[in-house]
């Protein structure tokens, strides 16, 4: 046990540590950053719903059977991660904004719906290392590959909403540690509750496949151009079959 908490809190930190890579960004140009960051969605997107599909609900399924309870639990998590996002007005961009009208306000509130979503990053982390080692790995690389997109548009959008560089790094990175609570939160929970892992791992699963479906997806779709779309398509099935080759490794 005590080695899942290591690697369930090593795990976290690295997700932490994506909170800095907007300082990335400002090298780079912005529509080359755009054409690059399209791809890296479609990437994530396959790796979500390959996790969520190959590892989290297989294992929950293993252990308990396909049942009712299951599919609620995977209905939760989605209306979980809905409920999130409409309580905190979470804009959930995962492109550079364009324009500069982006208020201060907006920018806390940015922070706010940012540390929600990194503690549930967190929590799900948490959640996979109970159920095995491998598992909590392929969640963790999913985990990741979402944070970055994501990362680089809340650092833009802090710029917009007044922060320094310097400020908006250090914000960032410190909403960042509420995946750190998160982790701990269920690591503690799941090894005093029998049984709670069974519940919140589809949970976990529902969260991965609202967050592929409905915030990734759609980013997709402002790209109509056929050859692109169509790279689009493959670099999803990529995510798809990178966390498959995982399940070598369980």
């Amino acid at each position: 046990m005590d080695m899942v908490w290591l690697y369930a809190l090593a795990s976290v930190a690295l997700v932490s540590v994506v909170s800095l890579i907007g300082i990335v960004t400002l090298s780079v140009n912005q529509e080359r950053l755009k054409k690059v960051l399209i791809y890296l969605v479609s990437f994530s997107a396959g790796a979500l719903f390959g996790d969520a599909f190959f590892h989290l609900l297989p294992e929950a399924a293993e252990e308990a059977g396909f049942t009712l309870e299951l599919s609620m639990s995977v209905l939760g998590g989605i209306l979980l991660f809905f409920i999130v996002e409409k309580v905190v007005h979470w804009r959930h961009c995962h492109m550079p904004a364009d324009d500069h009208e982006h208020l201060h306000p907006f920018a806390w509130m940015n922070l706010v719906g940012d540390a929600v979503h990194n503690f549930l990053d967190g929590v799900i982390i948490g959640i996979s290392y109970l159920v095995s080692v491998p598992v909590g790995i392929a969640t963790t690389i999913a985990v990741i590959l979402h944070e970055i997109p994501q990362e680089i548009a809340d650092f833009g959008v802090l710029l917009h909403g007044g922060f320094t560089k310097k400020k908006a790094l250090f914000y960032n990175f410190l909403v960042s540690l509420t995946a750190v609570i998160g982790a701990v939160l269920a690591l503690a929970l799941g090894t005093r509750i029998e049984g709670l892992s069974s519940v919140l791992v589809p949970l976990a699963a529902g969260g991965f496949i609202y967050i592929a479906g409905v915030d990734l997806i759609p980013e997709l779709h402002k790209e109509v151009e056929a050859k692109k779309s169509l790279m689009q398509v493959v670099v999803i099935v990529l995510g798809f079959a990178v966390m498959a080759s995982l399940l070598f490794i369980e």
